[in-house]
């Protein structure tokens, strides 16, 4: 099995389609063809079927899944140990994070980081918390940063960075009420992102936690900003994490309501793949994420409740 021929099946596996995977790897779809054939000769046996769905892994293809994302680990960290061993390893880290995290938690922490490291180049990738999962999987990203879904997995570290709080948000001219409990929110209509989404995962769970059916979604959108913006226009309430409101004194379109019982909140991590030798880099960014990222205070928070003055 070489390198070549496990990244074009890991390609395989993500798209579940022989032309998309064939362009990632930057193949004719023939010779993708060709090499999990050669692939599959050599174990033995049959890695993929197709079906209405597209093209899906066999039980032998899904078992190796999982050794072939750790061989290719392992190959480029081996590289990686050379290099550094040899003196000329690039130094680099890339990052990825999910919009809201890189513009209100990331950015002010990594240009200190830039100043406090100017010898080494960092790269910052946003996406959505699935894409950054599978992108760290494959080693496309060293350090993923995104709220934590309480998924466990062998292969990769995870450090609490800090809590970040999710607050209860109504169009400014929404005539937002006031609700006594969870069952009489759960009444109202939200926006909110799509299932499978951390953010909706976030939202059902802070009803799901007080035993109370998660409200109607009155609109799906695709990214925090756009609900901040259609429950300002009132489409419906939110529940969103502070950080993406933003710490603008001249936020006037929406308010905060207060939340009824404990206020939910979600656990802001840092993930990266163990290894047997860690490149200095990496600890390098582990060590100043742990020390610098640190959460909003109270006093920093210019979003008030409703009934009271915008400042």
């Amino acid at each position: 099995m070489t390198p070549r021929q496990l990244k074009t099946f890991l390609a395989v596996i993500r798209h579940g389609n022989l032309t998309r995977a064939a362009a990632e790897v930057n193949l004719a779809q023939s010779s993708l063809s060709d090499q999990i054939q050669t692939l599959e000769e050599e174990l033995g046996a049959e890695l993929f079927v197709r079906s209405r769905q597209g093209v899906v892994p066999t039980p032998a293809g899904a078992a190796l899944k999982a050794y072939a994302e750790e061989i290719l680990a392992l190959n480029g960290e081996a590289k990686d140990a050379v290099r550094s061993a040899a003196g000329n390893a690039e130094q680099s880290v890339i990052l990825g994070t999910l919009e809201t995290i890189a513009a209100e938690r990331l950015a002010p922490w990594l240009s200190l980081f830039g100043r406090q490291n100017p010898g080494l180049a960092l790269k910052l990738k946003v996406g959505g918390s699935g894409d950054l999962h599978a992108q760290l999987q494959h080693g496309s990203i060293d350090v993923a940063f995104t709220f934590d879904r309480g998924h466990q997995d062998e292969r990769f570290a995870t450090r609490h960075i800090c809590g970040e709080p999710l607050v209860l948000i109504a169009g400014r001219n929404a005539q937002p009420s006031s609700f006594e409990s969870l069952a009489a929110l759960s009444t109202a209509h939200f926006v909110a992102t799509e299932a499978g989404c951390v953010y909706r995962h976030l939202f059902d769970t802070a009803f799901a936690e007080a035993g109370v059916t998660p409200p109607p979604i009155a609109t799906e959108a695709d990214s925090i900003a756009t609900i901040i913006r259609l429950v300002a226009s009132g489409t419906g309430y939110g529940l969103v994490p502070r950080l993406a409101i933003g710490l603008s004194p001249a936020r006037t379109d929406i308010v905060e309501l207060s939340w009824p019982g404990k206020p939910p909140a979600a656990s802001l991590v840092m993930t990266w793949r163990r290894r047997r030798v860690q490149p200095p880099a990496l600890a390098l960014i582990l060590q100043s994420a742990s020390e610098n990222l640190s959460p909003v205070k109270p006093a920093d928070v210019h979003l008030r409740h409703a009934g009271s003055c915008l400042s």
